[in-house]
């Protein structure tokens, strides 16, 4: 039985750290240090984030240590690095928060030991069960969303060699306040620890009696972890209601245990528009 709450008696050599705006590499006593000034600091500048001085007008009297640089801004249609640090570690929390308007417009990716395609590609609100563009109360113990907006995410993410995050803003202008944390451990990895991945797809409009297809295609050894599925209703008289149909299939030559690929679809009577984000873990291979 999985409990949020197993292991956290057990003692290891991790060294904690915690990434924010104002310590972008989540260095060892790095944290609360931005300083208030017209130029930004050497890590800000080697990460290439945006620098718009200090964006807290109250630190602007009380100085270093209260909180120069509490959030970004993300230029427009560009995209922007929030993480880049080396393993082996794991992602324990990602906190954010950012206006619901961007929920869709803001692209969170993240990609694992040096890999050139992202294996997570979501739309912020969706990664954090929120689409739409409309907030929502969030309990749960992989995703928490709390009623003033803070998005915060639980769910492990174990890297072997380098982490990197970016988030894209695809709107047509500036988004300033984008508040983020991401709290990860350094230290070394079990042969058993598997990668995260995250996708997301949307159908607009699902044609009528057709399955909408939830997961294809995934192989290797892994874990289905689960989905979140927004759907708009389309047609009078439907619901919502529908059943979905895991397959799993062995691969090539290689035995059913090693190789297999899975596939999940939906099925329901109504016409409608279907978003979905999926997530599994899967081993490299």
């Amino acid at each position: 039985m999985f409990n949020g709450l197993f292991g956290i008696t057990h003692l290891s050599n991790a060294q904690t750290r915690s990434i924010t705006a104002e310590n972008v590499y989540g260095e060892k006593g790095k944290g609360g240090m931005a300083e208030v000034s017209d130029t930004p600091q050497s890590e800000v500048a080697k990460i290439a984030q945006l620098w718009d001085g200090p964006n807290n007008s109250g630190a602007r009297e009380l100085g270093q240590k209260w909180k120069v640089r509490p959030c970004i801004s993300l230029p427009q249609e560009s995209t922007t690095t929030i993480m880049d640090v080396d393993g082996p570690g794991t992602i324990q929390h990602i906190w954010m928060t950012v206006e619901s308007k961007r929920f869709r417009d803001l692209i969170l990716r993240a990609y694992w030991d040096g890999e050139t395609a992202p294996s997570v590609e979501v739309p912020v609100g969706d990664f954090f069960c929120n689409g739409w563009k409309m907030p929502a109360n969030i309990l749960a113990i992989p995703i928490n969303v709390n009623p003033s907006g803070a998005l915060n995410c639980y769910l492990p993410m174990p890297f072997r060699k380098h982490a990197r995050i970016t988030v894209e803003n695809r709107s047509p202008e500036d988004q300033g306040g984008f508040f983020y944390a991401i709290n990860y451990a350094l230290g070394e990895l079990g042969e058993g620890e598997a990668c995260f991945h995250a996708q997301f797809r949307r159908t607009n409009p699902l044609p009528y009696k057709q399955d909408y297809v939830i997961l294809d295609g995934v192989k290797g050894h892994g874990h289905y972890v689960g989905t979140y599925m927004a759907w708009q209703q389309n047609s009078d008289g439907w619901w919502g209601e529908a059943n979905s149909r895991p397959s799993s299939t062995p691969t090539g030559s290689s035995p059913p245990s090693a190789a297999r690929a899975l596939r999940i679809t939906s099925a329901g009577l109504g016409a409608s528009k279907q978003t979905s984000r999926r997530l599994s873990w899967a081993t490299r291979t």
